[in-house]
């Protein structure tokens, strides 16, 4: 009886170490692949996943890229939408009409992949590159491919230092994004999935 409850508690801890140290790896998939279209999901305040999606796209990894933004709320009297627009147009340079933005209303990335299907369906594609923040990466992609089974699907991850890294527990910051997207990685992957 002994020896089971000690072997018990050995693969328990052995399991809790692998967790510990590899969780954060788990979470990150970057492997981009050319596609019809770049989207570039919604949340990321510090415009990496933006920066990301520009880079591939200068790369020659689809011919347009779609941005998503909320439309449901005003900032300063204006929409997030208007404020993407206007950003754009100052910022993204030659790119600018390879570039549009996806409105989109809600807060999660379930909601998100019903405004997404709109966009990528106006321009007929088949296959489409994901661009969201690295701890997200594999979440949303199970999440649109799920969802939106008709496409073929490729993720990269937009990488934000301050905000995460796959030690994640070496930094307070990356272990609160870590245990906040394991624990929505789990409600998608136990819950939501099958509603």
């Amino acid at each position: 009886m002994l020896m089971r409850i000690l072997v018990s508690a050995l693969i328990v801890l052995i399991v809790a170490a692998a967790f510990f140290y590899f969780g954060g790896q788990f979470l990150v998939i970057d492997q981009p692949a050319r596609a019809d279209a770049i989207v570039v999901i919604n949340g990321d305040r510090s415009e990496h996943r933006y920066q990301r999606g520009l880079e591939l796209l200068q790369a020659g990894y689809a011919p347009i890229m779609f941005v998503d933004e909320s439309e449901d709320f005003t900032l300063f009297g204006h929409t997030p939408v208007e404020l993407e627009k206007q950003f754009l147009q100052q910022n993204a340079g030659p790119l600018a009409g390879k570039i549009t933005v996806c409105p989109m209303i809600g807060f999660s990335t379930l909601d998100e992949t019903r405004y997404v299907e709109r966009c990528i369906k106006s321009i007929n594609a088949t296959s489409v590159l994901l661009v969201t923040s690295d701890y997200h990466t594999r979440r949303a992609y199970s999440i649109f491919r799920h969802q939106l089974p008709q496409y073929r699907w490729s993720v990269a991850a937009a990488r934000d230092p301050e905000v995460f890294g796959p030690k994640w527990w070496t930094h307070r910051e990356w272990a609160k994004y870590a245990l906040t997207e394991w624990s929505k990685l789990l409600w998608w992957e136990c819950v939501d999935r099958w509603r």
